[in-house]
């Protein structure tokens, strides 16, 4: 029988899933069609089959990883299933005009929450049946390791992208480097889809020299702007896998893209229904997959349907350069720099395992430039701003671009879901 999931080093085929399926239904056999339902877990056998059950019951699933209070607030959901306990939270009287709309379709919903990246949490509201429309023009079969998460819709994605293509849905129970790469070498696995900052850990580490990922195609990375260096490293250990740079928002889903090449941080997205548009260098999107709404904030679609992402971009022919949000451009006495500019240049420099640029409020000129570091075991932490920043100055980075204030560090700069936090706290 045809694998769908591997977990825990058990492999569930089709029939095993439909069967989980069936017995969910019969679970949630009491929760009225159309309800607001919470699943906190993470991906597992028990809720993927879950997500398809309430789906077909036409509910509004509400992904969450672990308990937030805050996201309950947000999305008041009438249920919540936790470990395979349901509790019920009571009816939702006032529910939210997407909901209502939902309901009046008698359509599935997915809420799922921004990162907070650039601000509080929103909630947001899509149509399950628009996500799902994409999945019906027929992809290729991977087997694919399930990197991004449950409630991040790249994870979702690549679940309904693998399952409708009748790959299989390899799933880890932890994300260390030796972990990930153990399952692609046992599960021959195909397809990567990750971000750079794990790239970058797994090249560190040197584990790819140590297992056998022959069976690797493509890797995919996404979510935050990628290192030359890394990329250039990538490109050179792994010739003969494609990497391939992707494109999402929570907002709107992962669109389809295309590098220019393997050592190319030039991209191209759309796809059916797709459009796109630079405005003052900014990307603007337009898409059949946009959500329907957020809970609590406005609207931010204008009135022909197009959305500013606050991606800064520069273009260069049908592909474009990634260069981060317009909320992470640090703003030094009217000069703009773009934090991803200078990151490359320092993770070129012996002796850096990873940086991270941020800004600091500064009376005179409004902001300044500052680093954080991650040094090399073995590397002498002593003067060593004092290296970066003739380091800086001999790469010929202008003078208002180099970091006035560097902390060396020994721990790892990327959060719990790899991925560098924009905003950085003193110590």
């Amino acid at each position: 029988m045809k694998a769908a999931l591997v977990y825990k080093n058990k492999t569930y085929t089709y029939d095993d899933l439909s069967k989980l399926i069936l017995e969910w239904e019969d679970k949630i056999e009491n929760i009225p069609a159309g309800s607001i339902v919470m699943i906190e877990s993470s991906f597992n056998p028990d809720s993927i089959a879950l997500l398809f059950a309430l789906s077909q019951k036409n509910c509004i699933m509400v992904l969450c990883s672990k308990y937030s209070k805050e996201f309950i607030e947000i999305s008041q959901p009438e249920y919540i299933i936790s470990n395979s306990i349901i509790t019920e939270c009571g009816i939702n009287n006032n529910p939210n005009k997407y909901y209502q709309k939902l309901r009046e379709l008698k359509h599935p919903g997915l809420v799922a929450f921004s990162s907070g990246s650039t601000g509080k949490n929103k909630g947001i509201v899509h149509d399950f049946n628009h996500i799902l429309e994409k999945f019906k023009v027929k992809g290729r079969e991977y087997c694919t390791l399930l990197f991004l998460l449950f409630d991040h819709l790249g994870g979702i994605n690549t679940l309904l992208y693998t399952l409708y293509n009748k790959g299989c849905a390899v799933i880890p129970d932890d994300f260390s480097v030796s972990t990930v790469l153990g399952l692609i070498e046992a599960y021959k696995v195909e397809l990567l889809p990750t971000t750079p900052s794990f790239l970058n850990m797994m090249i560190l580490s040197g584990e790819h020299k140590k297992h056998d990922l022959s069976s690797l195609k493509l890797i995919t990375y996404g979510t935050e702007p990628m290192l030359e260096s890394v990329l250039k490293v990538m490109n050179q250990d792994f010739p003969n896998i494609k990497l391939q740079q992707t494109y999402g928002l929570t907002e709107f889903g992962v669109f389809r893209s295309k590098s220019l090449s393997n050592d190319s941080l030039l991209v191209k997205i759309g796809g059916e229904g797709v459009e796109t548009k630079i405005v003052d260098g900014t990307l603007h999107i337009k898409s059949k997959t946009a959500m329907l709404g957020y809970i609590n904030e406005p609207n931010p679609f204008d009135e022909d349907g197009w959305m500013d992402t606050h991606d800064k971009v520069v273009p260069e022919g049908e592909y474009f350069r990634i260069l981060g949000r317009d909320s992470d451009i640090i703003n030094v006495g009217g000069l703009k720099v773009y934090p991803s500019e200078i990151e490359s240049v320092i993770a070129e420099m012996e002796g850096v395992d990873d940086v991270l640029i941020y800004s600091k409020a500064n009376k005179l000129v409004g902001n300044i430039v500052c680093a954080r570091v991650k040094i090399s075991e073995g590397t002498e932490a002593k003067d060593f701003h004092l290296k970066l920043k003739r380091f800086c100055r001999e790469r010929g980075l202008s003078k208002y671009k180099i970091p006035m204030e560097v902390d060396v560090v020994s721990h790892n700069l990327y959060t719990d879901r790899f991925k560098k936090p924009r905003t950085v706290h003193d110590k």
